[in-house]
């Protein structure tokens, strides 16, 4: 193998890639999906959601935040791992208030793609219904905290590459929320409509105003193809 080439092992298929990258970084270059909320590729990751997490070398790791190492062995698709990412989806389903039906988001959101991929049909545990503040300050941009699944993306855009540290958490636990960096809420910060952090919610807390429906319903990313199709796309056929 060239110098700096490392080697390991996903459900039984052999990858090569490059020293110091991630797990999922490397398996998302291979064509293999593993199952992911709060990762971006464009993004520091931040290993908040645990929905990546597989079996590596006999222990459990998020794969967003684990470098890849020469000779790993690597559990992606089992049934046991994904039943535990199932029960994450819908944690977060109940969690906050997710009305698929009539979203903004419905077809291009990431949370209910992934339940659909998992194969949920509706949660089973008991819904919280909380009530939270939704902030309509920004003339371009409309902020539903109902919708947050504290993933961490707009945070961490809004630092780098925005420059603009918008976001922010507060509280701890189940009162945790999301909190914009200024009194007047979110219209009363720097933030614009062509910031990245307005683009990397992968629900739908943060909103761009007179945009949500000119994709039409059932002409959207993943009213067209499964979540992570894109990915598996890019793996080569094993040659014949």
């Amino acid at each position: 193998m060239p110098l700096g080439t490392l080697q390991f092992t996903i459900d039984g298929i052999t990858v090569q890639t490059q020293d110091g990258q991630s797990l999922i970084a490397a398996c998302d270059a291979a064509g293999l999906y593993i199952p992911r909320l709060c990762y971006h590729p464009d993004l520091r990751p931040a290993g908040n959601c645990r929905v990546c997490t597989c079996r590596i070398d006999g222990h459990q790791a998020a794969a967003c935040v684990t470098p890849v190492r020469d000779g790993m062995v690597v559990e992606n698709d089992t049934p046991q791992l994904n039943a535990d990412r199932l029960a994450l989806i819908e944690m977060m389903f109940v969690e906050g208030n997710h009305p698929c039906p009539y979203c903004v988001a419905s077809g291009d959101c990431e949370l209910q793609a992934l339940g659909y991929r998992l194969g949920m049909t509706a949660p089973v545990y008991p819904f919280f219904w909380p009530r939270h503040e939704i902030d309509a300050s920004h003339p371009d941009i409309f902020l539903d905290r109902e919708r947050c699944i504290a993933c961490s993306r707009c945070i961490e855009a809004s630092r780098m590459p925005d420059g603009k540290s918008v976001f922010s958490y507060e509280g701890r636990g189940i009162a945790m929320h999301l909190h914009v960096d200024g009194w007047g809420g979110l219209g009363a910060t720097q933030m614009a409509a062509i910031d990245k952090a307005a683009h990397v919610c992968p629900v739908a807390c943060i909103v761009i105003r007179r945009d949500g429906y000119r994709i039409p319903n059932g002409q959207r990313r993943f009213d067209k193809t499964p979540i992570g199709t894109d990915i598996e796309a890019r793996r080569k056929a094993p040659p014949s």
